[in-house]
């Protein structure tokens, strides 16, 4: 199994790992659950998926707007019809969107080093199904750090799993999550990690905004992610694949593009 493929069986798999008897819910009454049986972050006092972790506070970005046109120098990655920048997936087209299906999740042909990347989705409204499924998708740079897709307006989940999180390692300054059923945007600014003859000298960064507003400053992005599990910073690489992660909610995507920094 590559590398890619294990981190996507790891995301595809958050529903299935989790048991009710683990889900804890936060001793501040808050209603926020996650897990007490985790490792602890090394970098800060939380556990992995702690129910504890302050969230972030609720913030109305505003109304949803039109597609955003790439710029001139961009590569255009869905246009609402073309897939020719994609590794073929289970995944299909309707009426201009891209939709969640199946369990082969889709990558791109190329790889990237830093870039700047700019993603448009929408969750289902009325979704039935497992909480760890409710609008939950993710975009994945390099193949490996998960900035999260989740319906984060109604559910509860753990700060480090939310809306927006750097999977697994850090909640988004606020949570500007819109209603399902309402587009949503990423604005990703990513900068990979630098080597010096094959060693590690600084770790990957990454600015979000989140539907506009600013979610993560040049956050350090720590390792490749999992589910329950420390990330791990011995998987870095220069360039990898952009990816979206499929969790069995029907997800739809548009108007996708990336600028390549380097």
């Amino acid at each position: 199994m590559n590398r890619l493929a294990s981190v996507l069986l790891f995301t595809t798999s958050l529903a299935l790992t989790a048991s009710a008897a683990e889900l804890v819910k936060a001793k501040s009454g808050s209603g926020v659950y996650g897990y007490k049986d985790t490792p602890k972050l090394p970098w800060c006092e939380w556990l992995v998926h702690d129910p504890d972790r302050p969230a972030p506070p609720k913030v109305d970005p505003g109304p949803p707007g039109p597609p955003v046109p790439p710029p001139a120098d961009a590569l255009v990655l869905f246009d609402g019809s073309s897939l020719s920048n994609w590794a073929p997936s289970t995944w299909q087209v309707r009426d201009g969107v891209w939709v969640t299906a199946g369990d082969r999740s889709p990558k791109t042909l190329r790889d990237f080093g830093s870039f700047q990347l700019h993603v448009e989705f929408r969750g289902p409204t009325n979704f039935v199904g497992p909480w760890g499924d409710r609008g939950n998708n993710g975009v994945l740079l390099h193949g490996l750090y998960e900035i999260q897709i989740f319906d984060s307006y109604n559910e509860p989940i753990y700060p480090d799993g939310q809306c927006a999180a750097i999977y697994a390692q850090t909640p988004p300054l606020v949570n500007v999550t819109r209603p399902p059923g309402q587009w949503q945007t990423f604005d990703i600014i990513f900068f990979a990690p630098r080597f010096n003859n094959g060693v590690q000298t600084e770790p990957p960064r990454v600015t979000v905004f989140h539907n506009g507003v600013l979610v993560h400053h040049n956050a350090i992005i720590y390792g490749a992610i999992g589910h329950r599990v420390v990330p791990d910073p011995t998987r870095a690489v220069p360039r990898g694949p952009i990816a979206l992660s499929g969790h069995g909610c029907p997800v739809e995507f548009r108007n996708l593009w990336i600028r390549p920094l380097d």
